[in-house]
Parts: structure tokens; C-alpha cells; sequence
């Protein structure tokens, strides 16, 4: 920022055009954006929310400690205040909103009709049924009263800008943390749908308030005609690509030959594990897509089909089906960027083709959905802790020539 021009990315907003500048921050990286924010804006931040589940003091801003993946009472007390505050501002308001992954879940506000314990136990049943990241947000767009564009209404007319921290393959602003300043081109139909397609249990209530919404009984969210989103403008600022490209960079310095994959790779778990074994053992075997020393680098987001009743994750089911295929000489890692692999307390796994001695018992593990045992007991979890940020899944394949 200079001579008080705030710049985000091609767009110049004059800070002196405003009588006061909010800042509103949601997700996994909330505590990180809120605080370099308000140093950019140095002084000049009238007031602030940020909330997230990872929580840091800024002196400017009202920091609220919510959850991650479930939504919670602690979620709901931290949006009904934000959106208290959205409905004040006025066109001398400058917002700005920073999102990140993780917002779907922490931005909690269910319609009257619904419980947050529907809510919560609706959210679950999505995670566990494997739903993809856009139908699962479809669904949660319409139980929600803040999703889905509806926070843009809330915002109107004060002048907002998001800066989007990207967790989602497609990078687009309808799906990140459920769209809530973006036009919602889903409809209640879309979501009965998805419960269908993929089979998902939830409570009589919430299905029959979706289908009543599908025979017109309630409002649609808000569409691009709406004229809320006239004062809104958006910002994907980091994504997938980013991790991937720093990552890139860093093995390269290591002595590896990078190549970038893909930053979309979605699909169950397992077999995506599977598929990067497969890759590992082309380079090893046909020097294709590269010879080693080679890093295959991939992104994107794995869901799980949940049978078992056990502990893990995404990244640490892809692992462990890795680990069971891959060729010596071939270590893979991989790892959620926000430091939270499914609901435990490990980011992901780094595996060998020696990892698992045991391979019955590895099986098991995959079959029962309880994944986070077995790793923790071959020292193979990646432990971070929350890292500050989520711009989805990253994995880094290396083979080695010798």
C-alpha cells in the first residue's frame, strides 16, 4: 500500500474515499491474514472479526477460536456476531474480507428451520460418504443463512473486497469455504440431489426442508443477478499452485528433477495412492514423465468413502495404499497445508516401499478406515501442528536413481 492506495491485484482502492476500514477474516488461515493485514493497514483499521481454529492475538481485531471440520456452538456465537456487524455498514465502509479453507465449517449460521446438531451431524455424514468439495458445499450452501452469497447481502452497500486463499482444485469463489460473497448458481434441487447420488443418511428434517426448497417453499440463494454483488470484488491471491510451485523449487534445489502434475487431482483416496505408486515405478523403469533423481508433485483433494469406524485421513489413507506399492529407491509424502489431515492431529504421512513389514496388517488398516495407528506406530505421521494457512492437499513423490 502506498500514499493510502490499497492494491489488490489489478484493482486501486483510495482508502481516503472511506470513513472507516473493517477487516472480516474466516477460515483455517484467518489469525495469519487478519494480523498481516491490520500491519499493511497500519493505523488505519477501524474494527475487526477474524475467526478461525487457529487463533492469534491482533490487538485491532475481535479474535474468535472456532472448529474445524464440524461446525460448532463456538462457530455460531463468532458468525452471529460478524454478520451483527455486516448488517452496519454502510457505502462509507470499506471491507475487507479475507477467506480461506476451512470457512464452510467455521462460518456456521443454519437456517431456523434446522439445529446446529443436524447441522453438525449432516456435515459428518457428507465428509464420511466421500462427497466432493463443490457437491458437499451444495449442500451446505442450503442449510446455511451466510453461504452461498448471502454474506454479500448482509455486506451491501459497503464496498467489499475479498482476498481468497484457495483450498479447492477449481480455484473458483463459488466453492471456497461455500461462497459467501460469491453469486450461487446451485439450487435446493442441487442439493437433494447430491444426498441422493451419493447416498448420504440424514434426518428426516433436513431432507424435507431441502425438498421443500426444491418445490419452491423457500428462497433461492442469492444469483449473479442480485444486485449486492454490484459492491463486491474478489481476489484468488494463493492456491494450490503456489504450494506446488514453491515445493517445486525447493526440490529442485535438492538435486530432483521437478514436474508439476497436477494441482486437481481428486477421487478416493486409495487409489489415487495407487496411481502415484504406478507413476513411480514408470520413472524408475522407462525414465517417464522423468528420469531420476525425479519429484512428481501433485495437489488437489482426496475425499474417503468412510466404512470403518476408525481414525485418519485423506492423505494418510493415500499414503499408506502408496506405501504398499510403491518401488524401492521411491518415498512419497503427503500432506493437508493446513496441518490437519481429516479430524486427527497429523498433517499427512511420508512412506517407503519399506515402511509397512507388515502389509496384512496395513490392509486392515485401509479397510477399516483406521489408518492413524498404524502410521503413528511406524513413526510415518507428519506432525505439524495447524501451519496458518490451507490451499489444499500437497504431495511430493521422489525417486532417486541409485
Amino acid at each position: 500500500m502506498a500514499d493510502n492506495q490499497l492494491q489488490a491485484g489489478s484493482e486501486v482502492i483510495n482508502i481516503d474515499d472511506f470513513a472507516r476500514v473493517v477487516i472480516l477474516a474466516v477460515g483455517n488461515a484467518a489469525g495469519t491474514i487478519g494480523s498481516t493485514l491490520t500491519t499493511i493497514l497500519d493505523g488505519i483499521v477501524t474494527e475487526g472479526i477474524v475467526v478461525t481454529d487457529d487463533p492469534r492475538e491482533v490487538p485491532e481485531l475481535t479474535v474468535y477460536a472456532g472448529t474445524h471440520p464440524l461446525p460448532s456452538h463456538e462457530n455460531m456465537t463468532a458468525t452471529a456476531d460478524l454478520l451483527n456487524s455486516a448488517d452496519r455498514y454502510d457505502a462509507e465502509t470499506l471491507v475487507i474480507v479475507g477467506i480461506s479453507g476451512g470457512g464452510s465449517a467455521l462460518l456456521t449460521a443454519p437456517v431456523s428451520e434446522i439445529s446446529l446438531k443436524e447441522l453438525r451431524e449432516t456435515t459428518e455424514a457428507l465428509l464420511r460418504s466421500g462427497v466432493p468439495i463443490n457437491a458437499l458445499n451444495t449442500v451446505r450452501k442450503h442449510l446455511s443463512a451466510v453461504k452461498g452469497g448471502q454474506l454479500a447481502e448482509r455486506l451491501a452497500p459497503a464496498r467489499t473486497v475479498g482476498l481468497l486463499f484457495s483450498d479447492v482444485a477449481s480455484d473458483d469463489p463459488a466453492v471456497i469455504a461455500s461462497g459467501p460473497l460469491t453469486p450461487d448458481e446451485t439450487t435446493y434441487q442441487d442439493a437433494v440431489d447430491v444426498l441422493s447420488r451419493y447416498e448420504v443418511p440424514v434426518s428426516d428434517n433436513v431432507r424435507s426442508y431441502l425438498e421443500a426448497g426444491a418445490s419452491g417453499t423457500h428462497t433461492e440463494t442469492p444469483s449473479s443477478d442480485d444486485q449486492s454483488f454490484d459492491y463486491i470484488s474478489q481476489q484468488v491471491i494463493a492456491s494450490n499452485h503456489t504450494a506446488l510451485t514453491a515445493a517445486a523449487e525447493t526440490c529442485a534445489e535438492a538435486g530432483y528433477e521437478p514436474l508439476i502434475l497436477s494441482s486437481s487431482i481428486r477421487g478416493e483416496a486409495r487409489e489415487v495412492g495407487t496411481v502415484l505408486a504406478s507413476i513411480a515405478e514408470e520413472c524408475r523403469d522407462h525414465n517417464h514423465p522423468l528420469a531420476p533423481p525425479a519429484a512428481i508433485l501433485s495437489g488437489g483433494e482426496t475425499t474417503v468413502d468412510v466404512q470403518g469406524d476408525g481414525r485418519g485421513g485423506p492423505n494418510q489413507e493415500l499414503a499408506v495404499s502408496a506405501g504398499l506399492e510403491l518401488p524401492e529407491d521411491a518415498v512419497l509424502a503427503s500432506v493437508d497445508t493446513d496441518g490437519i489431515d481429516g479430524a486427527t492431529d497429523a498433517a499427512g504421512a511420508i512412506v517407503s516401499a519399506s515402511t509397512f513389514a507388515n502389509q496384512r496388517r496395513a490392509v486392515d488398516a485401509l479397510q477399516k478406515n483406521d489408518v492413524h495407528g498404524l502410521l503413528n506406530s511406524v513413526n510415518s505421521l507428519v506432525g505439524s501442528g495447524p501451519t496458518g494457512t490451507n490451499v489444499n492437499d500437497l504431495r511430493v513423490l521422489l525417486i532417486s536413481d541409485s
